[in-house]
């Protein structure tokens, strides 16, 4: 559905996207993440074509996005970070405005802009002037005019910004329905509704993808955590006499006091497991344990690790090596693939068998041509 390959963005001497290369599927929602600069949203600039690339293709449904970009534009809905809205139109206006500029069929615009205000729950407001709505509604507006029309992908950059924890659950809701006949593209900041949303994430640090994978995948690749934690009510003195035989221990680093509860973490030896030995041990010596737990890798600690680091774990490097393997080896040499195709359109064909060249008229008779993205 989408590929991007070899894509490089330079502004000047400043390198913002480097070399990425990654291929998503249809009917599945991705999270697109990374920290501030690190080239996330110039890359989905690029791939809506709000922006040209230095090098590199965006392939969308088979069309190349800088040589035919209204065909692969029509395939989009976008909804940047700031939503395109004209503050002295009607909510309906603005959408009907919207509808004409993708060239949605004059017969099918009431349909599809009652569609759209139903499914992201407009309606109600939509006689009012967008400048006068909440900046709840107005990201409201922005996602109804992403989705007018249901384009095969959907691209949503920070979809819930300004949202109330109910609407922010909606939006989460109305995303999994739209995945199941829609690509979409997520990103957002807020890693819990990454997880909670996403089948495929792709994290970008200094303009180069660093790891792509499902959540749960790339938690495992960070590694099985090896520390467990401990409150208890003792003394630092007292925990530290408590362990210090306690074999499969590497070291015990206790925390501040707060309430008069001790926090301690235990970091075992590789392949150890001591809960039950911290256990046997306290209550050997009559001690009490309020809380005994491994703590576990998440998804932040697995975007922390890849990029407030300079150097990549070894793991995620050698997981890239192997999908960029295997695509190098489904995907056809692009310079070969451009021939066919410039072959393919040398040869003469009947208009009636190629629907790509069949004239597409509205009710009036007038020709439409490609629908395209705001």
């Amino acid at each position: 559905m989408i590929e991007v390959r070899n894509l490089v963005k330079k502004y000047g001497n400043h390198l913002a996207v480097d070399h990425l290369d990654f291929k998503l599927e249809s009917g599945k929602v991705y999270g697109f993440l990374g920290p501030n600069g690190a080239g996330k949203s110039t890359t989905m600039n690029i791939m809506t074509g709000y922006l040209g690339a230095t090098e590199g293709q965006v392939i969308i449904g088979g069309r190349d996005i800088l040589k035919e970009p209204e065909a692969a534009k029509k395939q989009i809905g976008y909804l940047p970070e700031q939503p395109p809205l004209y503050m002295e139109m009607t909510v309906r206006e603005y959408l009907e405005f919207a509808a004409d500029l993708k060239k949605i069929p004059r017969r099918e615009r009431e349909e599809a802009v009652e569609e759209v205000e139903r499914l992201v729950k407009v309606k109600a407001v939509e006689e009012r002037l967008i400048k006068n709505l909440s900046k709840g509604y107005r990201q409201r507006v922005g996602l109804a005019q992403a989705v007018l029309g249901f384009p095969d992908i959907i691209i949503l950059d920070e979809p819930t910004v300004g949202l109330d924890p109910k609407q922010i659950i909606e939006i989460r809701e109305l995303i999994r329905r739209l995945s199941k006949e829609h690509t979409v593209i997520l990103s957002s900041h807020i890693l819990a509704e990454i997880r909670e949303v996403c089948d495929y994430i792709l994290i970008i640090s200094r303009g180069k993808l660093v790891a792509s994978d499902t959540p749960e995948n790339l938690e495992k690749m960070l590694g099985e955590s090896d520390t467990v934690e401990i409150e208890t009510e003792t003394e630092p003195a007292v925990i530290e006499g408590a362990l210090k035989n306690v074999p499969g221990i590497e070291r015990v680093v206790v925390m501040e006091k707060t309430d008069g509860i001790i926090r301690a973490q235990i970091h075992e030896k590789k392949g150890e497991d001591v809960r039950a030995r911290i256990f046997s041990a306290f209550a050997g010596r009559g001690l009490t344990l309020l809380t005994l737990r491994r703590l576990s890798v998440s998804l932040e600690d697995v975007f922390m690790e890849l990029t407030q680091k300079e150097t990549v774990p070894e793991a995620f490097i050698k997981k890239q090596k192997e999908i960029a393997a295997s695509r190098t080896e489904e995907q056809p040499d692009v310079e070969d693939q451009d021939e066919r195709q410039d072959s393919a359109q040398a040869e003469p064909k009947m208009e009636e068998d190629d629907p790509e060249t069949v004239e597409l008229r509205d009710e009036d008779g007038e020709e439409e041509g490609d629908d395209s993205s705001l």
